[in-house]
């Protein structure tokens, strides 16, 4: 009896491990220029240094020699000031522009996926394939209930598991 059960266990964990590295799908098509710009990080699945910070934002600029500047922008509370990152994007798919590679440590590249895009270019989820992070952006600080919840279903329907996606505080800030 209790090898049927071990085998079971087993297979389903197989399964598991199979699907948390399987790629996630991406948009069939984004358009780099309209996707430029400053997006307001509306939620996420935080990574150590974006944990309790206020005001996210990413804004990206293409480059002439076709790579992406970031910048990622936050008030971290703790230390009573604004913080910046520069991460360097690379476009690993030119066929779609939705898979990038986002340097933020040479040569270590991170694996950034456009997963879900409304056709306005106002709202957007990337991404990563091994489901550990994942930001839902928006081009204003605050976006429509309905909206939010389009996107937490897509995580949730590309595996990830949406306890863990917290919502971004935005409010002013006096420096």
């Amino acid at each position: 009896m209790k090898i049927p059960r071990i085998s079971a266990l087993v297979t389903v964990l197989l399964l598991a491990s199979c699907t948390a590295t399987t790629p996630i799908k991406t948009v069939s098509q984004v358009d780099l220029d309209r996707f430029m710009g400053k997006w307001y990080v509306i939620a996420n699945i935080p990574t150590f240094f974006e944990r309790d910070v206020l005001n996210p934002t990413e804004t990206y600029e293409l480059t002439p020699e076709g790579y992406i500047d970031t910048k990622f922008e936050f008030y971290d509370p703790n230390s009573e000031r604004s913080k910046s990152y520069n991460p360097k994007a690379y476009i690993l798919n030119k066929e779609t522009n939705a898979t990038w590679g986002m340097q933020f440590i040479w040569p270590f590249k991170a694996d950034f996926r456009i997963v879900y895009l409304n056709q306005d270019y106002s709202a957007t989820v990337i991404g990563r394939s091994k489901r550990d992070y994942i930001w839902l952006m928006a081009r204003t600080p605050e976006i429509s209930d309905s909206i939010y919840e389009d996107m937490l279903k897509k995580a949730e329907t590309l595996g990830y598991d949406v306890t863990k996606i917290e919502r971004a505080i935005h409010q002013p800030i006096n420096e």
